[in-house]
């Protein structure tokens, strides 16, 4: 039997040495079918040259603009041929074996149609960030991640279906994407993964989290732990997704938390500290979202 081909798929901005990083670690994969595809988000001052140069086996696409997570992704999908994708975050590195669990989950269960690995912060010593999800709360509009911050003791080793994938590293098949169309860009950076699992989940699949898989995930680099960009992108999207996936009292809780408490609290917070301009990203954040109350819903 032939071994399915597997696309890797990874953005890069303005960050060539730490993807050089990345691809360095997937050359040590025990997993044979492989093609690795790194889309360049218009890096505007970091050449991604070197990427090529020195892993001629990547596939550098090359775009002319920033296209954000989602539709760099999606630009990459077009270029792949595999019979599965992996999104998989430059800021990381893999262990040699972990795409052979992955594919034995989709190549065993027709109805699988996203997963994502174990994953490790960086650096420590087996600090977990990713094990499985409980799901967003629907009072606070967050991800519940199982594990985060527990020492790994083999706790979590257990694979099985789970309420969302992490966008750090999440596999879904080729004929999956066909059916249910490429990542909602409409988020541009953070919790467009989470919309997509609960699209693939709306057309009848299901979600896992796969133990036998590890990689190891160098967090926020790419935009900074507590930069502006994140803290617009972060909150105008947690209220973009509340309103394209919650309904009914769902809905109104989750919105009058974030309205009402979560927002004030931060707002509260970045004053006290006089960082002006983080207070002015969720007021940009807020305005987004009143001025694009016509954006479809994923469930419409």
């Amino acid at each position: 039997m032939a071994t399915p081909l597997v696309s890797i798929i990874s953005i890069n901005y303005n960050q060539a040495s730490v993807t050089c990083e990345m691809v360095a670690s997937l050359r040590q994969l025990t997993y044979p079918a492989v093609e690795v595809i790194v889309v360049d988000n218009a890096s505007p001052t970091d050449d991604p040259g070197v990427i090529a140069e020195q892993f001629p086996e990547v596939q550098l696409i090359r775009s002319d603009k920033n296209l954000g997570f989602a539709g760099g992704n999606n630009l990459g999908i077009k270029q792949a041929k595999g019979k599965y994708i992996l999104f998989l975050n430059n800021d990381t590195e893999v262990d040699p074996g972990f795409l052979e669990p992955l594919v034995a989950l989709f190549e065993n269960n027709l109805e699988a149609g996203i997963a994502s690995p174990k994953i490790i912060f960086h650096g420590t010593d087996d600090i977990i960030q990713y094990a499985g999800s409980l799901g967003i709360n629907t009072w606070t509009g967050r991800s519940v991640t199982v594990g985060h911050l527990e020492p790994d003791h083999g706790q979590h080793n257990v694979s099985g279906p789970t309420k969302l994938a992490d966008g750090a590293a999440m596999m879904v098949p080729r004929r999956v994407i066909d059916e249910v169309g490429l990542m909602p860009e409409v988020y541009f950076l953070y919790y467009e993964e989470l919309d997509y699992c609960e699209i693939i989940k709306r057309w009848g699949y299901t979600c896992h989290y796969v133990a036998e898989s590890t990689i190891y995930h160098k967090e926020s680099m790419s935009v900074g732990k507590s930069s502006v960009m994140k803290t617009y992108y972060m909150n105008r999207n947690r209220l973009l997704f509340i309103r394209r996936n919650f309904t009914g009292w769902s809905f109104w809780t989750s919105t009058c938390v974030f309205l009402l408490a979560a927002l004030p609290k931060k707002a509260v917070s970045f004053s006290w500290r006089s960082e002006w301009s983080h207070l002015r990203a969720l007021g940009r954040g807020l305005w987004w979202n009143l001025q694009n109350l016509g954006t479809p819903t994923a469930t419409s």
